[in-house]
């Protein structure tokens, strides 16, 4: 089961490496970064309206102790002590609640500040990270298409590869049909086919047809030497036929006169 797992895993890996593209991974990789860089944004945002919230509280409650203040003054005008003691208790609970408000206010503050220096850092690489995309992607793009030119000058691209194997094998079915038209003239010469057409002779008629065209030569040969010496080419050729009737000797006895 470790064994095919592996197997499995190593196909499995070759498998994406074929199908994977390093421009789109780059692409996708971008991608998140910029969702990364919007949470961010939006964080950012968040924080800052609830700053901007906690300042419109602070700005409420100061008006509200303002006034308290002011009433309690006009208690202590008119003699009421009770009422002057009141709205100061009120506005001693309000200005608690401002403390706080102001605490939160600064952490909030704080926060923004640093998301905002994230926000901006992380812009910075975002950028950075386009421009080192695009010039990737531009590189690979021109060394796939330098590739694939090379091995189509080699030819040992898939398609230049077939055609090259088309080529190879016309070649050999015409080296075989050659060949093979070849033999078969051969053996048509010889006699060990026969000829269906009637066109080709046997060789009997070969041999004859080869001595009637040596005798053909033999007779031009000896017109020629005629004419050269200056008798008829007729001459020539019955010379020639005697020369080959006398080839045998004569026994004819001889009788002298007396």
């Amino acid at each position: 089961m470790k064994r095919m797992g592996m197997i499995f895993r190593a196909k499995a890996n070759k498998a994406l490496d074929r199908a994977e593209d390093p421009r789109e991974t780059l692409d996708y990789s971008y991608q998140k970064q910029l969702e990364l860089l919007q949470k961010v944004r939006r964080g950012v945002a968040d924080v800052a309206t609830s700053r901007k919230r906690l300042e419109l509280q602070l700005n409420q409650l100061q008006q509200q102790s303002s006034k308290l203040e002011d009433q309690g003054r006009k208690a202590l005008a008119l003699g009421r002590e009770d009422l002057a003691r009141e709205a100061l208790s009120r506005k001693a609970a309000l200005q608690q609640q401002v403390t706080d408000l102001e605490t939160q206010h600064a952490t909030l503050q704080g926060e923004e500040e640093k998301l905002t220096l994230a926000a901006q850092r992380l812009q910075a690489k975002v950028d950075a990270f386009r421009t080192k995309k695009e010039t990737i992607k531009a590189t690979y793009t021109a060394a796939q298409a330098q590739t694939r030119i090379g091995e189509a000058f080699s030819g040992i691209s898939e398609e230049m590869g077939d055609v090259g194997l088309a080529i190879q094998r016309a070649e050999d079915k015409t080296a075989q049909m050659q060949a093979r038209a070849g033999a078969i003239d051969e053996l048509l010469a010889s006699g060990a086919l026969d000829d269906q057409s009637g066109m080709h002779k046997d060789d009997i008629q070969a041999e004859l047809d080869r001595l009637s065209g040596g005798t053909d030569v033999e007779l031009e040969l000896q017109r020629m030497k005629a004419e050269l010496a200056g008798g008829s080419p007729q001459q020539a050729i019955e010379g020639t036929g005697q020369g080959q009737s006398q080839q045998q000797p004569q026994d004819t006895p001889r009788f002298d006169k007396q």
